[in-house]
This record gives C-alpha cells, sequence and structure tokens, in this order.
C-alpha cells in the first residue's frame, strides 16, 4: 500500500499500527517502494535489505506489541553503524563485501525495540567530507533540488528523511555531520552530548568527537527516537552512566524566560547575508514567543576550524590504521610481500580526501610537529570549552545559523578542500566541546532551506528540544516537502 510520510509524524504510525490500520509489513513495503520510485534520482542508499526487513516486519505482526512508538517503524542506518550480516562499508572500497558478525549498540537497540532498518545509507567515505561527494559508491543529490549537495557526511540518511523514504534515520557527527545535511535538507538533526549515545559498532573516525545522532521530520519524532538509543553502555569506555530522561518532557512550545546567546562571530565573515537574514528572523520569532536574546562573545571561534582539522586527522589517521587487506574487506591483488599488500591495499581502498587526512594527521602527530601542531590544537579546544562555559553562565541556550550558506552545487567545492572545511565553521565548536546541538529547518533562501542551530549545556538536549520545538510549532516550516514527494 502506498504511505506518504510527509502525512506522518511516528505517533500517528504508531497508532496506525496499534489500531491495525497498517501493518509492520505494509510500512516496511512502502519505503521499499518509495525508495524505488525517487532512489534513482537521490542515490540516499548505498544498499537495501527487503528480505530481512520484511521478515522481521512479519515477526512483528505476528507479535502485535506495538508498546513502544517505534515498533514496527522503518528507518535508514548510516553505512558506518555495524549491521549483522549486512554490508556495512563506510561509503569505501576498503570495506566492500564486509558483513560484521555484531550489531553496533544503536542498532541493536532499535531492534529490540521493533523499529525495522530497511538499508545503510549513502555518506562520505568514512565521514570524512562535507558535501557526501567523496563516497566510492554513489553521489547523493539534495532533496529539495538534485543538483545541490545533500551535505555530509550524513548525506544519504538526511536526503532519505526529506524526501519521505524512510520516516527516521540515524547518522554520526563528528564536525556538523548531522546538522549541516539536516539544515541542506529542511529537517531535523541533533547531535546529542558527547556520551550520551553509545558509539560501539560505529566506524570510528575521530573518537574524541564522533556522536550517534537522530533524523526526523520534526523535533518531537527526533526527541522519540533519542529516547529509545540514549544510555549507558558497558562495551563504550566513553558512554556516561548519567540517567536519560524522558526528553519529549519539555514540548510544550512554552519558552517564556529562555535565556537565549546570540555569538556575534555566528553571524561575521563568511556568512550569506540571505541566510543570515532568515535566521535572524527565526531568533525573533522566539522572542516574540518570550524569551530573552542577547548578543555575546565566543572569541575564539575562529580559530576551531583549524584545531579541529588537526585533531580530527590525527585520531583518524590512528583509528585507519586497522583497515590493512590482512583481516576484512579489500585486499590487492598481485603483492610481493607483507609491505606491498599494505600500501597497494590502502593506495587502491581510500579515496583522495580519506588519504589526505591520513597524512595530515600523520603528521601532526610525528615527533617534530606534535608540540607545534597537535599541542596547541588541543589548548585551543580548551579555550573554546572555555569561551562556552562561560556564556551558559549566564544563558540557556546559544543559536546561530547552522551552516554559513544553503546547499550548493554538487561539483562545486569537491575540488577544493579548504571551502568544504569551512562550511563547518559554525558546528565544528560543538564537536569540540562535547555539546548538544540541533538544527531545525529556519526557512528557504532562493527556494533551498537554511538551518538554526540550538547548542546547549551538557546533556541538557531537554532544554534544546524545547526551544526548537516552540520554533518550529510557530513556523509550521515542517509542513513543507520537496517536489520529490509528487513522485509517489
Amino acid at each position: 500500500m502506498a504511505i506518504n510520510y510527509f502525512e506522518h509524524d511516528l505517533t500517528s504510525l504508531h497508532n496506525q499500527l496499534v489500531n491495525k490500520e497498517v501493518s509492520a509489513v505494509d510500512l516496511t513495503r512502502a519505503s521499499l517502494d518509495n525508495i524505488s520510485k525517487t532512489d534513482d534520482k537521490l542515490n540516499a542508499f548505498i544498499s537495501t535489505n527487503p528480505d530481512k526487513a520484511i521478515a522481521q516486519a512479519q515477526k512483528i505482526d505476528e507479535k502485535s506489541d506495538f508498546s513502544n512508538v517505534l515498533t514496527g517503524l522503518p528507518l535508514g542506518l548510516k553505512d558506518n553503524m555495524a549491521t549483522k550480516g549486512i554490508q556495512t562499508t563506510g561509503a569505501s572500497h576498503i570495506l566492500e563485501g564486509f558483513k560484521p558478525i555484531y550489531n553496533a549498540t544503536v542498532v541493536e537497540k532499535l531492534q529490540n525495540l521493533g523499529a525495522v532498518s530497511v538499508g545503510k545509507t549513502n555518506m562520505d567515505e568514512f565521514a570524512m567530507g562535507g558535501s557526501t561527494e567523496t563516497s566510492y559508491y554513489k553521489q547523493t543529490s539534495n532533496a529539495w533540488d538534485h543538483s545541490k549537495v545533500p551535505g555530509g557526511s550524513s548525506g544519504g540518511s538526511a536526503a532519505a528523511v526529506a524526501a519521505g523514504q524512510v520516516p527516521f534515520a540515524l547518522g554520526s557527527d563528528t564536525g556538523g555531520s548531522i546538522r549541516q545535511p539536516a539544515a541542506f535538507n529542511g529537517i531535523v538533526g541533533l547531535k546529542p552530548t558527547y556520551g550520551r549515545v553509545s558509539r560501539w559498532g560505529l566506524f570510528a573516525m575521530a573518537s574524541s568527537l564522533d556522536q550517534i545522532g537522530p533524523f526526523t521530520r520534526t523535533v518531537k519524532d527526533n526527541a522519540t527516537v533519542l529516547n529509545a538509543i540514549a544510555g549507558f553502555d558497558e562495551k563504550d569506555s566513553t558512554s556516561s552512566q548519567r540517567e536519560v530522561p524522558d526528553f519529549t518532557a519539555k514540548l510544550s512550545g512554552d519558552v517564556k524566560g529562555l535565556k537565549i546567546a546570540v555569538p556575534k562571530e555566528y553571524f561575521g565573515e563568511g556568512i550569506d547575508p540571505k541566510v543570515a537574514k532568515q535566521v535572524k528572523a527565526a531568533i525573533a520569532q522566539l522572542e516574540a514567543l518570550g524569551a530573552t536574546v542577547d548578543e555575546v562573545s565566543l572569541p575564539h571561534t575562529k580559530y576551531g576550524v583549524a584545531a579541529y582539522y588537526i585533531i580530527m586527522s590525527s585520531e583518524a589517521s590512528s583509528n585507519l590504521q586497522r583497515y590493512d587487506g590482512v583481516r576484512y574487506g579489500f585486499r590487492a591483488d598481485d603483492v610481493k610481500n607483507l609491505e606491498d599488500l599494505y600500501v597497494k591495499t590502502r593506495s587502491e581502498g581510500f579515496g583522495d580526501e580519506v588519504k589526505r587526512r591520513i597524512m595530515l594527521g600523520t603528521f601532526s602527530l610525528s615527533a617534530g610537529a606534535y608540540d607545534a601542531f597537535f599541542k596547541k590544537a588541543a589548548k585551543i579546544r580548551t579555550l573554546l570549552i572555555e569561551d562556552f562555559n562561560k556564556v551558559f553562565e549566564n544563558y540557556d541556550v546559544i543559536v546561530g545559523p547552522t551552516a554559513p550558506t544553503a546547499a550548493y552545487g554538487l561539483g562545486e567545492e569537491v575540488d577544493d578542500p579548504t571551502a568544504m572545511y569551512l562550511a563547518d565553521v559554525l558546528t565544528i565548536p560543538v564537536n569540540l566541546a562535547g555539546l548538544p546541538g540541533l538544527s531545525v529547518n529556519a526557512g528557504f533562501v532562493d527556494g533551498l532551506p537554511v538551518g538554526l542551530q540550538i547548542i546547549g549545556k551538557p546533556f541538557d538536549e531537554q532544554t534544546v528540544y524545547q526551544a526548537g520545538y516552540a520554533y518550529e510549532q510557530a513556523s509550521r516550516l515542517f509542513e513543507q516537502h520537496p517536489d520529490v514527494a509528487k513522485e509517489y
């Protein structure tokens, strides 16, 4: 049966399952049909697993226990989260054909609740990129304009939700890789506090920065998914033991008395004036709802990108040592000895962006460069954390644009790494400080969505959602959909 996900939130779909108006098999087949009808233009999925997904949905229908909101609902998983017996590549040639023997913790949690994964979404190779153009397999398009990028590195997950292929999806965020594609595709994306969600089973890029989070059409749906995936995991040494609250508890639409800080640096040089105008209008709407808004300064913001790329690349160069052609994935042919196997496998298996970051990271950690680069980057990280702490002494949330521009054209920046790195200037500091950050649709510039970023105190996703929900309900922008909806 045809199901248009633009017409339903997660609660609505859940109620239909409870009332037996639809079945889990109906919803799963609808997602697979939606993907089949639109993915030739969108390329959001690297692979789908229809047989396993429908078999899982059939078991759920037989149990007929829909006690959790997510039970029976289809989702997409970014292809850097381990899925048992299902190809998981990190969008890299070096892992082509690799099928993990275990599930990532978030995958296990969702499966235990009865959510049905229909496939693995496209991404930048090993999450290295800002446009989903470094994938070895395909080039994903923006749901609103197929000539534009979907953002990255979780562009496949964002485009799939924005295009109505699935009602929700998971991505990972190391420097903005959930929030930026959420902004470019006009949906809701959250990077939780570092440690809020287990990273076990996530292919590590930068272990001190990576965090898994949800993509949804609405803020309430996003909070609902975070309820399901958050929590302590003994398999992840960085996982927090803090109690997990109900993230939907503050979604009243009331922000009276909420103290909002707006950093002047977030509207400086490099920010598209049209984007700035749209985001300032969104902030004004929050103020009209009763929040207090003040300009503040985060003076070390300008050093964030430089510090991030040294720290991230250093950690990535270490994490990617395991891909050597010996244990799993791609192995080069016609090698002469073990050293030749390593060199040829990594040369042929990794793409240019991955090689670039491995070399930068290896150099930054070398004896001659450690003090001059990595150590200084770590100090800048501390200064950025202190900037945030100082602001949060007096304010509840920090708001500004998610990205400096709306989505740019495919191929426009892929050959200019510096320009692409600078596109994350507003999201990177949040990862360096380990804070929660939410992107919600703030309106449109030249027909393309732009994002309002809401940053919170550590482990205070509730307040971040509170602000995002109030703006979303006042603006009702989530009711606007890309033209791909007409294809159903």
